[in-house]
């Protein structure tokens, strides 16, 4: 919850308890939260109790109060009423108060340095006591899981991932942008004994159930400290762009379980056209019309079983045959062999990749 909302409901509170009313002031004299249209001192009036040194002040209208940040003065305090414990009501709220922004303060300045951490921008040195003063376990292993939901800005997959981790106070959920979202979960047993794709196929249904969301996890391999984590940052976008580009039957990808698309994502693309141009010779996937397309991937799906794939398709046997030698006779391929239709698959994840490279 943003400081401002939480603020105003504490104040509502206050008032309902007490029967005052309250006005919490910026240091420019803006109200940043109230409970009533009460008429605001005159601006010499507050102005002349900030440049004093009294901690409160009581005023015909209403009692004053700072709210302190050690020397740094955060907002003033205006209590409306006549009660006789309305001071003692007013030090108790200026009490939680500055409790409630000093725990703002330090979640938005943990989230701010996990995004830097994440980005390069410390150096090692620096990690470890920055990270102790936010409270952080800098030597305890984490992996991140990296979501993005089909939707932008969806307020509601966030809202989703945040009640998930709720109950795990360690964990971490970020906003990078837009579009993405990122958990940086604390591993609490060893890193072998949790299952992380258990919990990205966890966080998809749950966004596809819950927040009405579908969406793509990818996860890093466990870092074992914060130096680390930069490096699990660059593993958990890469597993999802491969992801995307590979495997757009899936949803969960995982960077140790990427298979033979991170072998081909590492090739340049000089060598990548040069295979499409050795398999295809002057022709190209984007020749085959959709028929041929889906014929293959069924076929491929089902370990290359001519039964299977017939019965998949509603189509005979022959059928098939028939649809299996005008490829090899425009390719000169024959996909029902294991060495052409490993030929023939790689080319296929070849081309997709060169597709999302020219986007």
């Amino acid at each position: 919850m943003k400081l401002q909302p939480l603020m105003q409901h504490c104040l509502d509170d206050w008032s309902r308890i007490s029967g005052l009313d309250f006005c919490l002031l910026t240091e420019d004299d803006q109200v940043f939260a109230s409970t009533g249209q009460r008429a605001l001192p005159s601006a010499g009036k507050l102005q002349e109790f900030r440049d004093s040194d009294d901690m409160s002040l009581v005023n015909s209208s209403c009692l004053f109060f700072k709210v302190m940040d050690q020397r740094e003065l955060l907002y003033l305090l205006l209590v409306y009423g006549k009660a006789e414990n309305a001071r003692t009501i007013g030090e108790l709220a200026v009490c939680q108060i500055r409790s409630l922004a000093a725990a703002c303060s330090e979640k938005n300045d943990k989230s701010q340095f996990l995004k830097d951490l994440l980005l390069g921008h410390y150096r090692d040195s620096e990690i470890a006591s920055r990270a102790r003063r936010l409270h952080l376990h800098p030597d305890t292993p984490r992996i991140l899981f990296l979501i993005e939901p089909r939707t932008r800005q969806d307020e509601h997959a966030l809202a989703t991932v945040r009640n998930l981790f709720s109950s795990r106070s360690r964990d971490i959920v970020l906003e990078m942008d837009d579009s993405r979202i990122l958990v940086i979960r604390e591993l609490t047993q060893p890193a072998n004994a949790e299952d992380p794709e258990q919990t990205a196929s966890i966080l998809v249904d749950m966004l596809g159930t819950e927040a009405l969301t579908p969406a793509c996890v990818s996860y890093s391999r466990p870092a074992e400290d914060l130096t680390r984590l930069p490096d699990a940052w660059r593993e958990a976008c890469t597993a999802l762009e491969i992801g995307r580009t590979f495997y757009a039957e899936r949803n969960v990808f995982g960077y140790d379980r990427l298979g033979i698309g991170r072998l081909i994502y590492q090739l340049p693309d000089d060598i990548c056209e040069m295979f499409l141009a050795e398999v295809f010779k002057e022709q190209s996937l984007a020749d085959l019309d959709e028929e041929s397309l889906i014929t293959i991937r069924t076929f491929f799906e089902n370990n290359l079983n001519m039964a299977e794939t017939a019965r998949q398709l509603y189509v005979h046997r022959n059928t098939l045959i028939y649809r299996f030698e005008k490829l090899q006779k425009k390719y000169g391929l024959d996909i029902r062999t294991f060495e052409d239709a490993l030929t023939f698959k790689i080319a296929m994840l070849v081309t997709d990749y060169m597709k999302t490279r020219n986007k």
